[in-house]
Protein backbone atom coordinates (compact mmCIF):
# COMPACT_ATOMS: atom_id res chain seq x y z
CA UNK A 1 0.00 0.00 0.00
CA UNK A 2 2.71 2.09 0.50
CA UNK A 3 4.55 1.85 -2.50
CA UNK A 4 1.43 2.35 -4.39
CA UNK A 5 0.68 6.06 -2.70
CA UNK A 6 4.32 7.00 -3.58
CA UNK A 7 3.43 6.28 -7.00
CA UNK A 8 0.32 7.83 -6.94
CA UNK A 9 1.87 10.84 -5.64
CA UNK A 10 4.60 11.03 -8.15
CA UNK A 11 2.74 10.92 -11.25
CA UNK A 12 -0.04 13.78 -9.26
CA UNK A 13 3.12 15.82 -8.97
CA UNK A 14 4.37 14.98 -12.49
CA UNK A 15 1.11 15.48 -13.75
CA UNK A 16 0.90 18.53 -12.23
CA UNK A 17 3.80 20.00 -13.10
CA UNK A 18 3.77 18.98 -16.60
CA UNK A 19 0.30 20.79 -16.97
CA UNK A 20 1.45 23.88 -15.78
CA UNK A 21 4.29 23.81 -18.31
CA UNK A 22 2.30 22.78 -21.36
CA UNK A 23 -0.40 25.79 -20.36
CA UNK A 24 3.06 28.45 -19.63
CA UNK A 25 4.07 27.17 -23.18
CA UNK A 26 1.15 27.64 -24.72
CA UNK A 27 0.72 31.09 -23.62
CA UNK A 28 4.07 31.98 -24.60
CA UNK A 29 4.03 30.23 -28.12
CA UNK A 30 0.46 32.19 -28.99
CA UNK A 31 2.47 35.71 -27.31
CA UNK A 32 5.76 34.89 -29.34
CA UNK A 33 3.49 34.12 -32.79
CA UNK A 34 1.69 37.65 -31.98
CA UNK A 35 4.76 39.52 -31.83
CA UNK A 36 5.68 37.49 -35.00
CA UNK A 37 3.34 38.23 -37.23
CA UNK A 38 3.39 42.27 -36.38
CA UNK A 39 6.84 41.90 -37.29
CA UNK A 40 6.32 40.12 -40.20
CA UNK A 41 3.28 42.41 -41.74
CA UNK A 42 5.41 45.27 -40.50
CA UNK A 43 8.20 44.15 -42.68
CA UNK A 44 6.75 43.08 -45.86
CA UNK A 45 4.38 46.65 -45.79
CA UNK A 46 8.14 48.41 -45.73
CA UNK A 47 10.37 46.25 -48.00
CA UNK A 48 10.06 45.00 -51.86
CA UNK A 49 8.82 41.60 -51.97
CA UNK A 50 12.44 40.33 -53.96
CA UNK A 51 13.90 41.59 -50.63
CA UNK A 52 11.62 40.27 -48.29
CA UNK A 53 12.64 36.61 -49.43
CA UNK A 54 16.00 37.13 -49.21
CA UNK A 55 15.19 38.36 -45.59
CA UNK A 56 13.13 35.33 -44.62
CA UNK A 57 14.63 33.46 -42.35
CA UNK A 58 15.11 29.54 -42.26
CA UNK A 59 12.51 27.32 -40.07
CA UNK A 60 14.80 26.26 -37.48
CA UNK A 61 14.75 22.74 -36.90
CA UNK A 62 12.86 21.34 -33.99
CA UNK A 63 14.06 18.70 -31.42
CA UNK A 64 12.45 15.19 -30.66
CA UNK A 65 11.32 16.58 -27.03
CA UNK A 66 10.07 19.87 -28.64
CA UNK A 67 8.27 17.48 -31.16
CA UNK A 68 6.66 15.04 -28.65
CA UNK A 69 5.57 17.81 -26.54
CA UNK A 70 3.89 19.34 -29.54
CA UNK A 71 2.26 15.88 -30.29
CA UNK A 72 1.30 15.63 -26.53
CA UNK A 73 -0.50 18.78 -26.78
CA UNK A 74 -2.26 18.07 -30.02
CA UNK A 75 -3.79 14.81 -28.90
CA UNK A 76 -5.07 16.31 -25.74
CA UNK A 77 -3.63 16.58 -21.87
CA UNK A 78 -6.95 15.00 -20.83
CA UNK A 79 -6.38 12.21 -22.91
CA UNK A 80 -3.06 12.03 -23.38
CA UNK A 81 -2.43 12.36 -19.35
CA UNK A 82 -3.40 8.99 -18.35
CA UNK A 83 -1.97 7.40 -21.31
CA UNK A 84 1.24 9.02 -19.86
CA UNK A 85 0.33 8.10 -16.25
CA UNK A 86 0.62 4.51 -17.20
CA UNK A 87 4.05 4.40 -19.08
CA UNK A 88 4.98 6.44 -15.48
CA UNK A 89 3.81 3.64 -13.23
CA UNK A 90 4.60 0.65 -15.61
CA UNK A 91 8.33 1.24 -15.65
CA UNK A 92 8.38 2.25 -12.22
CA UNK A 93 7.13 -1.31 -11.52
CA UNK A 94 9.43 -2.88 -14.06
CA UNK A 95 12.67 -1.26 -12.67
CA UNK A 96 11.95 -2.39 -9.24
CA UNK A 97 11.26 -5.60 -10.30
CA UNK A 98 14.35 -5.65 -12.22
CA UNK A 99 16.63 -4.74 -8.87
CA UNK A 100 14.68 -7.46 -7.06
CA UNK A 101 15.27 -9.99 -9.63
CA UNK A 102 18.59 -9.17 -9.93
CA UNK A 103 19.23 -8.92 -6.33
CA UNK A 104 17.60 -12.89 -6.04
CA UNK A 105 20.11 -13.96 -8.59
CA UNK A 106 22.79 -16.21 -6.80
CA UNK A 107 25.48 -18.64 -7.82
CA UNK A 108 23.40 -21.51 -6.73
CA UNK A 109 25.83 -23.98 -7.49
CA UNK A 110 28.35 -22.74 -5.08
CA UNK A 111 26.07 -22.09 -2.21
CA UNK A 112 25.26 -25.76 -2.58
CA UNK A 113 28.75 -26.37 -2.23
CA UNK A 114 29.18 -24.83 0.72
CA UNK A 115 26.28 -26.51 2.56
CA UNK A 116 27.42 -29.88 1.88
CA UNK A 117 30.42 -29.08 3.30
CA UNK A 118 28.86 -27.71 6.47
CA UNK A 119 26.23 -31.01 6.31
CA UNK A 120 29.68 -33.44 5.89
CA UNK A 121 31.07 -32.26 8.38
CA UNK A 122 28.16 -32.43 10.78
CA UNK A 123 27.79 -28.70 11.42
CA UNK A 124 23.86 -27.78 10.52
CA UNK A 125 24.31 -24.53 12.09
CA UNK A 126 27.04 -23.98 10.67
CA UNK A 127 25.09 -24.46 6.59
CA UNK A 128 22.07 -22.22 8.28
CA UNK A 129 24.25 -19.34 9.13
CA UNK A 130 25.63 -20.15 5.10
CA UNK A 131 22.01 -19.81 4.50
CA UNK A 132 21.27 -16.81 6.52
CA UNK A 133 24.16 -14.77 4.96
CA UNK A 134 23.01 -15.45 1.62
CA UNK A 135 20.65 -13.21 0.00
CA UNK A 136 18.12 -14.80 -2.82
CA UNK A 137 15.65 -17.35 -2.56
CA UNK A 138 17.20 -20.26 -3.22
CA UNK A 139 19.02 -19.74 0.53
CA UNK A 140 16.26 -19.05 2.35
CA UNK A 141 14.51 -22.26 1.07
CA UNK A 142 17.74 -23.95 2.33
CA UNK A 143 17.43 -22.66 5.34
CA UNK A 144 13.64 -23.53 6.02
CA UNK A 145 14.80 -26.75 5.44
CA UNK A 146 18.06 -27.14 7.50
CA UNK A 147 15.67 -25.39 10.29
CA UNK A 148 13.10 -28.57 10.18
CA UNK A 149 16.06 -31.49 9.58
CA UNK A 150 15.36 -32.66 13.08
CA UNK A 151 11.61 -33.94 12.75
CA UNK A 152 12.84 -35.90 9.43
CA UNK A 153 13.13 -35.84 5.56
CA UNK A 154 9.64 -35.77 5.00
CA UNK A 155 9.24 -32.46 6.76
CA UNK A 156 12.09 -30.95 5.13
CA UNK A 157 10.65 -32.01 1.34
CA UNK A 158 7.16 -30.63 2.97
CA UNK A 159 8.86 -27.18 3.68
CA UNK A 160 10.87 -26.92 0.77
CA UNK A 161 7.91 -26.90 -1.44
CA UNK A 162 5.83 -24.73 0.36
CA UNK A 163 8.37 -22.04 0.92
CA UNK A 164 8.91 -22.05 -2.61
CA UNK A 165 5.57 -21.71 -3.36
CA UNK A 166 5.83 -18.21 -0.98
CA UNK A 167 8.93 -17.37 -3.01
CA UNK A 168 7.47 -17.63 -6.04
CA UNK A 169 4.88 -15.60 -4.99
CA UNK A 170 7.08 -12.70 -4.40
CA UNK A 171 8.71 -13.29 -7.60
CA UNK A 172 5.72 -12.65 -9.06
CA UNK A 173 4.66 -9.63 -7.02
CA UNK A 174 3.48 -6.75 -9.00
CA UNK A 175 3.37 -8.43 -12.82
CA UNK A 176 -0.22 -8.08 -12.12
CA UNK A 177 0.10 -4.48 -12.49
CA UNK A 178 2.21 -4.57 -15.28
CA UNK A 179 -0.30 -6.71 -17.35
CA UNK A 180 -2.87 -4.23 -16.26
CA UNK A 181 -1.05 -1.25 -17.75
CA UNK A 182 -0.15 -3.00 -20.76
CA UNK A 183 -3.94 -3.45 -21.28
CA UNK A 184 -5.33 -0.08 -20.28
CA UNK A 185 -2.87 2.15 -21.92
CA UNK A 186 -3.79 1.10 -25.46
CA UNK A 187 -7.76 1.47 -24.33
CA UNK A 188 -7.22 4.96 -22.84
CA UNK A 189 -5.86 5.52 -26.34
CA UNK A 190 -8.96 4.43 -28.16
CA UNK A 191 -11.22 5.95 -26.32
CA UNK A 192 -9.41 9.52 -26.81
CA UNK A 193 -9.38 8.40 -30.52
CA UNK A 194 -13.31 7.81 -30.21
CA UNK A 195 -14.22 10.79 -28.22
CA UNK A 196 -11.51 13.26 -30.57
CA UNK A 197 -13.33 11.59 -33.75
CA UNK A 198 -17.10 12.87 -32.57
CA UNK A 199 -15.30 16.05 -31.81
CA UNK A 200 -14.34 16.68 -34.96
CA UNK A 201 -17.45 15.30 -36.67
CA UNK A 202 -19.10 18.07 -34.78
CA UNK A 203 -16.78 20.74 -36.22
CA UNK A 204 -17.37 18.83 -39.73
CA UNK A 205 -21.57 19.55 -38.59
CA UNK A 206 -20.84 23.12 -37.32
CA UNK A 207 -18.82 24.04 -40.44
CA UNK A 208 -21.41 22.93 -43.02
CA UNK A 209 -18.51 21.48 -45.03
CA UNK A 210 -16.87 18.13 -45.09
CA UNK A 211 -13.91 19.81 -46.29
CA UNK A 212 -10.65 17.44 -46.56
CA UNK A 213 -8.63 20.44 -43.79
CA UNK A 214 -11.05 20.13 -41.14
CA UNK A 215 -11.30 16.56 -41.65
CA UNK A 216 -7.75 15.60 -41.73
CA UNK A 217 -6.79 17.82 -38.66
CA UNK A 218 -9.67 16.24 -36.56
CA UNK A 219 -8.44 12.52 -37.46
CA UNK A 220 -4.87 13.71 -36.63
CA UNK A 221 -5.27 15.01 -33.17
CA UNK A 222 -7.84 11.76 -32.53
CA UNK A 223 -5.83 9.34 -33.31
CA UNK A 224 -2.47 10.52 -31.57
CA UNK A 225 -3.71 9.27 -28.45
CA UNK A 226 -4.39 5.62 -30.17
CA UNK A 227 -0.50 6.08 -31.17
CA UNK A 228 0.53 6.75 -27.67
CA UNK A 229 -1.32 4.28 -26.20
CA UNK A 230 -0.01 1.28 -28.60
CA UNK A 231 3.60 2.70 -28.15
CA UNK A 232 3.50 2.54 -24.22
CA UNK A 233 1.74 -1.23 -24.64
CA UNK A 234 4.45 -1.70 -26.53
CA UNK A 235 7.54 -0.48 -24.29
CA UNK A 236 5.84 -2.67 -21.14
CA UNK A 237 4.98 -5.48 -22.85
CA UNK A 238 8.71 -5.70 -23.64
CA UNK A 239 9.38 -5.53 -20.46
CA UNK A 240 7.23 -7.82 -18.72
CA UNK A 241 8.36 -10.51 -21.30
CA UNK A 242 11.90 -10.03 -19.94
CA UNK A 243 10.52 -10.32 -16.39
CA UNK A 244 8.79 -13.20 -17.24
CA UNK A 245 11.78 -14.90 -18.60
CA UNK A 246 13.94 -13.58 -15.61
CA UNK A 247 11.71 -15.39 -13.04
CA UNK A 248 11.21 -18.52 -14.91
CA UNK A 249 14.91 -19.05 -14.87
CA UNK A 250 14.73 -18.08 -10.86
CA UNK A 251 11.90 -20.82 -10.92
CA UNK A 252 14.18 -23.71 -12.76
CA UNK A 253 16.94 -22.62 -10.47
CA UNK A 254 15.21 -23.11 -7.25
CA UNK A 255 13.54 -26.44 -7.80
CA UNK A 256 17.07 -27.52 -9.40
CA UNK A 257 18.31 -26.77 -6.35
CA UNK A 258 15.92 -28.39 -3.76
CA UNK A 259 16.58 -31.38 -6.00
CA UNK A 260 20.18 -31.21 -4.84
CA UNK A 261 19.68 -30.12 -1.66
CA UNK A 262 17.29 -33.27 -0.67
CA UNK A 263 19.82 -35.74 -2.59
CA UNK A 264 22.45 -34.16 -0.05
CA UNK A 265 20.49 -34.38 2.86
CA UNK A 266 19.64 -38.22 1.47
CA UNK A 267 23.02 -38.91 1.51
CA UNK A 268 24.15 -37.90 4.33
CA UNK A 269 21.83 -38.85 6.53
CA UNK A 270 22.36 -42.65 5.33
CA UNK A 271 26.13 -42.28 6.58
Amino acid sequence: MKKVCAYLSMVMLLTLGLSNAVFAQNQKDAETETTSVSATESAVEQQPAAEAEEVAAPAEEVSFHQALKKKYIEGGVGWMTPVLVCLILGLALVIERILYLNLATTNADKLLKKVEERIVAGDVEGAKDVCRNTRGPVASIFYQGLDRLDNGLEDVEKALTSYGGVQMARLESNMVWISLFIAIAPSFGFLGTVIGMVQAFDDIEKAGDISPTVVAGGMKVALLTTVFGLITALVLQVCYNYLLSKIEGLVATMEDSSITFMDILVKNRKK
